[in-house]
């Protein structure tokens, strides 16, 4: 049986040092280094790929024996039934740019189910952490989502794919329905900071498709254990591996109504 609360601490510590390079490096970072993945705006840098080494090596230590889903290519099956699910920094794009958001990104998954999420927000030094069986937390200080009733009262958060953009009408018909229902549409370029942003209240609800499972692994446990409620674009709880995210407290039924009407799932 493994303590899952020491676990969160040590983790916590190590995003904190791990944020603590993201944030050395971006003062002089060579953007002759940049590379670029499976499209061209799809980006990933020297400091991703350290990152996600630091985050490795220091999680084989905390969970011996433990598989590895990660961005930037580490993967393995392990030898039991736990599996970290990690992005060393979601939002490279932003990142490049000198442009906040950009995180830490790590979950722990036991059996498919996500037990432990860490998300470090770099630029503002907020770690915000959840265990499944615990509160939710920024920096030590226990947050919920939004009590916003309606959607008509919400300001949401939402994010472009770098590919596949063969659903890219209908992606963009709900974006315009929610800018004329809502406060507005914000887009961060961080999947894990908007989930982590709608656990602590600032934003009201997050949308997202074509995403990966450590975008959102660390920040969807956050968020239900901030209150909130997590789908995939049917209501149901495909969001981890189906590519497809709806996140938000009260409102999030509103918010799978109007996306399943727009996508065709309705």
């Amino acid at each position: 049986m493994i303590d899952l609360g020491q676990m969160e601490m040590d983790v916590i510590e190590l995003s904190s040092e791990v944020a603590n390079f993201i944030n050395d490096e971006v003062k002089n970072f060579d953007k002759s280094k940049i590379e670029h993945k499976n499209s061209p705006n799809n980006l990933v840098s020297y400091v991703d790929k350290e990152a996600e080494k630091k985050l490795v090596k220091a999680l084989r230590l905390i969970l011996p024996g433990a598989g590895f889903l990660a961005e930037e290519g580490t993967s393995s099956e392990g030898s039991n039934e736990y599996r970290w699910i990690i992005d060393p920094l979601d939002g490279t794009t932003n990142f490049t740019h000198g442009l906040p958001p950009y995180a830490v990104s790590i979950g722990l998954s036991k059996k498919d189910k996500i037990v432990l999420g860490v998300v470090h927000e770099v630029s503002k030094m907020e770690c915000f952490s959840a265990t499944v069986d615990g509160p939710a937390s920024c920096n030590g200080e226990e947050i919920h989502v939004a009590d916003t009733p309606s959607l008509n009262e919400g300001l949401l958060a939402t994010g472009f794919p770098y590919y596949h953009f063969d659903k890219r009408d209908e992606y963009l018909s709900i974006i315009k329905t929610f800018l004329e229902l809502t406060h507005g549409v914000r887009r961060m370029g961080s999947a894990a900071t908007d989930l982590a942003y709608v656990a602590c209240g600032r934003m009201d609800g997050f949308f997202e498709y074509n995403l990966n499972p450590w975008d959102v692994a660390a920040g969807s446990l956050i968020v239900e254990r901030a209150g909130g409620k997590v789908s995939d674009f049917k209501g149901g709880s495909n969001f981890l591996y189906g590519g497809e995210i709806c996140a938000a407290g009260a409102i999030q039924p509103e918010m799978v109504e109007v996306i399943k009407r727009h996508w065709g799932y309705s």
